[in-house]
């Protein structure tokens, strides 16, 4: 096709009676400002714009797609995008701005850079997705010249193909696309194994065409005798990308992988597609777990098909897949195959359903700064979904394998995931540790009470909840290190005898922010909670010079420096609640951490000591480990007077070796309302059964009564904290 009239030919093949004068207006222009550039691959630019808007006629798309096809490369030419929008329209003008602003996607980029590109990328999608139609033909174009670039350069492009755009055409339902852009990044990616699998799938064609036929026939003869008639039956070889994910994922060799081709019924109805389906179990056995049926519950990108795998002719596992002319249509072209721009249409409503879809995409991964954190979630949301789940009125929702309830309920909405406590599986209630199967229909059971939880994060599979939960935990991480920092500040500040309030008042907070290199008051006070501002640093930087210097003189004293030091710990073993110390509840969570090399309960004695970047860390104040640390990093704290939390303590109890022992053990620690976490035993060579127990008590007087019970015990010899 050497200029626009064999597209135009194509065009109104499928738009007969529409205007083409844009499609010469816009080859006049392209001409103008392509007539001497060259592609990548050295061939001329206008060949590629050619191919690229022949493609997307090819897939039946409206005018301005097409246009915009023909025009993605002008912008880097000098072209304004308001000269698009005076000669060719709004719709034009925005999908070839869009389509500029993510033409350098390089994964071989810094994090950071390749993270901001690919959020443009999606931000272009979410405003038209018609960018993505276009982006991805210029890409299948791209990827069939990928031959004529260096390796580097092939590999760069090929990895950005397989993990990026493939997906995304997954999720635009155009089936044939995504086949072909994971193909041919295959071949770039694994050239070794891409030309092993052609050469023995080609070896054996005739063979596996013969089966095809046989196959073929035999499925006609079944469908005819039971009053079905299929309009047409494929069998179609899968594509070999497929085949070696499935060699890899197995760890199997070729010869055992028997669904090499893919079989397809066609049929007038959805009734026949369920007729269909019966007989073709009522003739073969179908494998357990691999029949799925997306008609009665259609795929976000709306695909609708019947799905098994049987043990066909010969004991060869075939897949089957049954669906009607018009389903067949919408898996091979997806979102093309009912296009909803064209002048004078209205958008389906499963079209709005796909839009939607994708602008929640974006919407879900707006918040996340982290450019890891980011792309991960990316990757995440584009995986090929395994397990489909229905609401209660029968929304479908799509989950990758083992996703949990957890996961439904972030789909629904981010509120109704943060206040998760339960769910309801097909009307039965399940723990939020359930993993969801295809066809369940959830029910999710809040409370305004719940909030997130950090071991959440090891049940969900979806990067949109992992991402919610930790954008949660972080607000939440955020205000408690706000809380601690306040109040650690004012405790200090009130032995220099001021305030915070005092400190702003007067504008010294300005210069103590500058000091410490802190954005603002909060930065400062968040960053003193976490532990990144040492309490050593604040007071340093609050005393006067000459304060500093005594302070630095009696820190060469070793001595001095020992004294302090048992000073501090007798103070805090005779220690009444004064007010002036930091309250803590035992919760261990980010800031305020419970040691577990002393394990203090509510009663101990107890001392913080303020760790680097991790809050305070807890300890008994005989904790040796503790003491081997620098007094100028303790802070006072002490026990709040609600203690309705449990705290983890190890006790050992050493008991005479004979039957029951261990239950009787067991069943006197649950009489004392304490729960065993862990428990090991072990028998020594005097004969006795040691064990050493985690429990979890209430404070330091339920752990001396549970002892002094156990000691009560005829068999126990012995009943030790550890």
């Amino acid at each position: 096709m050497e200029n626009q009239e064999g597209l135009k030919i194509l065009i109104r093949s499928y738009l007969n009676g529409t205007d083409l004068s844009p499609i010469d207006k816009a080859w006049e222009l392209v001409v103008s400002v392509h007539a001497d550039k060259k592609h990548f691959s050295g061939t001329p630019y206008l060949d590629h714009v050619l191919q690229v808007a022949s493609t997307l006629a090819s897939m039946h798309l409206d005018l301005d797609t097409i246009v915009s096809g023909l025009l993605h490369g002008v912008l880097k030419e000098g072209v304004t995008p308001t000269d698009l929008q005076k000669n060719f329209g709004d719709s034009v003008a925005i999908i070839v701005s869009g389509c500029t602003r993510i033409t350098n996607v390089h994964y071989n980029s810094k994090l950071s850079h390749q993270a901001d590109n690919v959020r443009k990328m999606l931000l272009a999608i979410a405003t038209d997705v018609r960018v993505l139609l276009v982006k991805l033909a210029d890409r299948l174009q791209d990827m069939c010249l990928l031959e004529t670039v260096n390796h580097e350069r092939q590999r760069e492009i090929a990895y950005e193909t397989r993990d990026l755009y493939a997906p995304l055409a997954s999720r635009l339902g155009i089936d044939w696309m995504k086949r072909e852009l994971e193909d041919l990044a295959f071949q770039y990616l694994h050239p070794v194994e891409y030309q092993y699998l052609v050469s023995r799938l080609d070896s054996s064609l005739e063979e596996r065409q013969a089966y095809v036929d046989e196959v073929i026939k035999i499925f006609h003869e079944k469908l005819e005798a039971s009053n079905v008639e299929p309009v047409r039956i494929i069998g179609r070889p899968k594509h070999l990308y497929s085949i070696y994910k499935k060699l890899v994922a197995q760890k199997i060799p070729l010869e055992r992988v028997y669904d090499k081709v893919a079989f397809r019924i066609i049929v007038d109805t959805v009734r026949e597609c369920y007729e269909a389906l019966g007989v073709i179990h009522a003739n073969w056995a179908p494998v357990p777990g691999r029949i799925k049926d997306f008609i009665s519950a259609p795929k976000a990108n709306n695909y609708q098909s019947m799905h098994t795998t049987v043990v066909g002719p010969r004991e060869h596992f075939i897949e089957v897949q049954i669906r009607t002319e018009h389903m067949d249509r919408i898996a091979q072209e997806g979102v093309a195959a009912h296009w909803a721009y064209k002048e004078g249409q209205s958008v389906s409503d499963s079209d709005t359903r796909l839009f939607k879809d994708l602008k929640s995409l974006v919407k879900t991964l707006k918040d996340v700064e982290d450019p890891r954190e980011f792309l991960e979630s990316v990757h995440g949301e584009l995986d090929t979904p395994e397990v489909y789940a229905l609401t209660p009125e029968g929304e479908v929702k799509e989950f990758p394998k083992d996703a949990s309830p957890i996961d439904f309920a972030y789909a629904i909405h981010t509120e109704v995931g943060d206040h998760c406590v339960g769910a309801k599986v097909n009307g039965k209630l399940v723990p939020l540790k359930y993993t969801i199967q295809n066809g369940d229909i959830l029910e999710i059971i809040t409370s305004s009470s719940q909030r997130p939880r950090r071991g959440w994060l090891e049940l969900v599979k979806t990067s949109r909840a992992r991402s919610r939960i930790r954008s949660w935990l972080r607000r939440a991480d955020r205000e408690k290190a706000l809380r601690l920092g306040r109040e650690i500040c004012e405790k200090e500040l009130k032995i220099h005898k001021t305030t915070l309030k005092k400190m702003v008042k007067s504008g010294q907070v300005k210069l103590l922010l500058k000091d410490l290199h802190c954005n603002s008051l909060e930065d400062m006070l968040a960053k003193v909670g976490s532990g990144v501002i040492t309490i050593p640093h604040l007071v340093r930087i609050l005393q006067p010079p000459e304060a500093r210097q005594e302070e630095a003189n009696q820190k060469n004293s070793t001595e001095d420096s020992v004294a302090a030091r048992q000073v501090h710990l007798e103070t805090a073993r005779k220690k009444v609640k004064s007010g002036s110390a930091i309250r803590i509840d035992g919760v261990d969570d980010m800031l305020v951490k419970i040691s577990r090399c002393c394990n203090p309960v509510p009663g101990d004695a107890i001392m913080g000591f303020i760790t680097m970047g991790r809050g305070v860390s807890v300890h008994k104040v005989e904790c040796v480990n503790l003491q081997a640390t620098d007094p100028q990093r303790w802070i006072d704290v002490e026990w709040a007077t609600s203690q309705e939390a449990n705290h983890r303590v190890e006790i050992q109890v050493s008991a005479e070796n004979r039957k029951g022992v261990f239950a009787a053990i067991s069943s006197a620690i649950s009489t004392d309302d304490a729960d065993i976490v862990e428990i090991s035993a072990h028998t020594t060579a005097a004969d006795t059964a040691d064990f050493h127990i985690a429990v979890e008590v209430e404070g330091l007087e339920h752990l001396q009564r549970l002892l002094q019970h156990l000691r009560q015990m005829e068999q126990v010899i012995s009943a030790r904290r550890v």
